[in-house]
């Protein structure tokens, strides 16, 4: 067995205190003798979440020899709050320890510079690998699998007594609820995310009269009985009178037929969206990438691609998908469709001029428009990027949301914005220019719906549907005003080698046969951060220019791998795409590092 780079652990501490033991603290001497993955996340992020799905089955396959610890490392000021962690938690069906480090301290001790980022400690307490962003179960896999082994044959390889305590369940009707649509015949149908279901409620919001889905996380269509989805979110009435669903953690879009209540999917595979993969085709046969929300708009289903920051569109007529906005890169660009960048765009509404946008990441209310040629073009209304956010009414240039999940075109030509993590409603009139707040106290709203001149919003995290009437004059909020906060690297001005590291899990090679198997991404905020550098290659390593004159800024780095099996007997070898973006926050100090390494698999030895 190879020899393994090995680095004591730094110990686990967070000032928010454990989630999931049952009150107890837990230190890493609790785990000795156990594999232990340490999952840095927050909740606002897809990625993330994307990750949380890959573990899960790595985490019931080896639940006697290895822990799953999620350390949870807020971005937004809401996720720092230890009650929305919580409340995370358990929407996610998070199973196994959880510690809330909202001061980032775990955070700073492991150097984790990107959400999400996975580090593997041994049952002897030390660090044996480290990976960034998603795509690498199967390399975590093959790891532990080795750990096993090699820790039973030293005997330093303890069994059973896992920490995980599972929390007690509340009983209701609603759980964790995504988006609701109003039904022509009256009523509502809820996409009931954390019961993994639809609901259809009467007039009230609150009596249950049918409900489509067996409840049980699945992907299957039929009956509305038997039926499986896996955490929908978006819904949206069709033409035909059908009804699309965003069945969001299965990567797909699927119909019911609200008479019947049968269900069948028009896109998406089951499987996610990677790099290099079909970008259009007929649904069946095209992955998509946790889609969060669906609009009928330009004769098309739009659909909020989170998982990839782009907007996809469903023709009905042909039954194919395709890429209608976004480039994959995560950020805030305007321009034309194809040009775009977004950031997991979370909520639809179209009006008959344009189709508006919460793009939750970016904190920001954005549309997109039809030319006269035909084109799209991507505006945004209100938000500036990845790093600003906060509660301030007033000009649109200068005002700001919080992680936005839902968008609703109101009577009057402004539009409604479900300002999540501020709890708030809020409005964007587009022939003023200026952004007010019609509600606060909304706990986590993610979605609404205008009724009869009300408007029910979707209080995620209250697990209800709340009417409230449409105030003749905005609140009075006091101005918060934010900047994520994270510890700047220190780097020389001038040269800086940029290393992106990746080792091929045991057994995989780099691969390329059909191409290039890397591909390395940089840009900076401000853009003048760098003279020399930015631009896209396929060498995971290069040489970067930093302009003195620019004090602090921010180093965008995209970065992407591709492993096969490393076995000329196998005919199809499998391959598996691994991936990640940082935002590294850096200082430039004359005589600091010439150095920047980035580890996307292995250890930066």
């Amino acid at each position: 067995m190879a020899t393994r780079a090995r680095v004591r652990a730094p110990e686990l501490v967070g000032k928010g205190g454990w989630i999931n033991t049952g009150g107890k603290d837990l230190t890493l001497a609790d785990l000795r003798g156990k594999c232990v993955i340490v999952d840095f996340w927050t909740f606002c992020c897809i990625n993330c979440l994307h990750v949380l799905d890959e573990l899960r089955e790595l985490e019931e396959k080896h639940r006697d020899t290895l822990v799953i610890v999620g350390v949870h490392s807020p971005k937004f000021v809401h996720e720092a709050e230890h009650q929305a962690v919580v409340d995370a938690v358990d929407r996610y069906d998070v199973r196994h320890p959880v510690l809330d480090d909202p001061q980032l301290a775990t955070w700073k001790q492991y150097a984790v510079r990107a959400w999400p980022t996975l580090v593997v400690i041994d049952p002897e307490g030390y660090v044996v690998a480290q990976h960034a962003g998603e795509g690498h179960a199967h390399a975590i896999a093959a790891l532990v699998a080795e750990l096993e082994a090699e820790h039973a044959a030293k005997g330093t390889l303890r069994r059973g007594d896992s920490p995980y305590v599972a929390p007690v369940a509340e009983p209701g009707v609603l759980r964790f609820p995504g988006k609701a649509l109003r039904l022509p015949s009256g009523g509502y149908l809820v996409a009931d995310s954390g019961h993994h279901s639809l609901v259809e409620l009467a007039e009230d919001g609150e009596t249950p009269l049918r409900r489509i889905g067996s409840g049980e996380r699945g992907f299957a269509d039929g009956p509305a009985g038997q039926a499986a989805f896996s955490e929908p979110q978006g819904l949206a009435l069709l033409p035909d009178g059908g009804i699309v669903v965003a069945d969001t953690v299965n990567h797909a879009l699927r119909r019911v037929d609200p008479a019947t209540g049968e269900v069948t999917t028009l896109a998406g595979t089951g499987r996610q969206w990677w790099q290099n993969s079909p970008t259009s085709g007929p649904g069946p046969e095209v992955d998509l990438s946790s889609p969060w929300d669906v609009a009928w708009f330009d004769d098309r289903v739009w659909v909020a691609m989170a998982g990839t920051h782009q907007l996809w569109t469903y023709d009905p007529r042909t039954g194919t998908v395709a890429v209608a906005a976004g480039t994959t890169n995560e950020g805030l660009v305007d321009g034309p469709a194809a040009e775009a960048w977004f950031a997991q765009p979370s909520g639809l509404a179209a009006t008959p001029e344009r189709l508006w946008v919460a793009d939750s990441e970016t904190s920001a209310l954005r549309h997109v428009s039809r030319e006269t040629d035909g084109s799209y073009t991507v505006r945004t209304a209100v938000g500036t990027g990845l790093f600003d956010f906060g509660h301030r009414d007033g000009e649109a240039a200068q005002a700001l949301l919080q992680h936005p999940l839902g968008v609703t075109a109101l009577p009057d030509g402004s539009v409604a914005v479900a300002d999540t993590y501020n709890h708030a409603l809020r409005r964007f009139d587009p022939a003023t220019g200026e952004v007010s707040t019609l509600a606060t106290d909304l706990r986590e709203p993610s979605g609404a719906l205008v009724v009869d001149g009300d408007i029910v919003v979707v209080e995620s995290a209250r697990h209800r549907l709340t009417r409230l009437r449409l105030p003749e004059e905005a609140l009075s909020v006091a101005a918060t005003a934010h900047r994520t906060q994270r510890p700047a690297t220190e780097v020389a001005p001038g040269e800086l080698r940029l290393d992106v590291i990746f080792t091929p899990p045991a057994g995989q090679k780099l691969d390329e046969s059909y191409g290039p198997a890397t591909r390395l991404l940089v840009s900076a905020t401000p853009p003048e951060l760098l003279l020399d550098g930015a631009g896209a290659d396929t060498a995971l390593g290069r040489s970067l220019l930093l302009n003195e004159s620019v004090a602090e800024g921010v180093l965008h780095i995209s970065a992407m791998a591709a492993s096969c099996d490393d076995d000329p007997a196998i005919e199809f070898p499998t391959c598996h795409v691994h991936q990640q973006d940082w935002g590294v926050p850096v200082r430039l100090v004359p005589g600091a590092a010439a150095r920047l390494p980035l580890v996307l698999a292995g250890m930066d030895e």
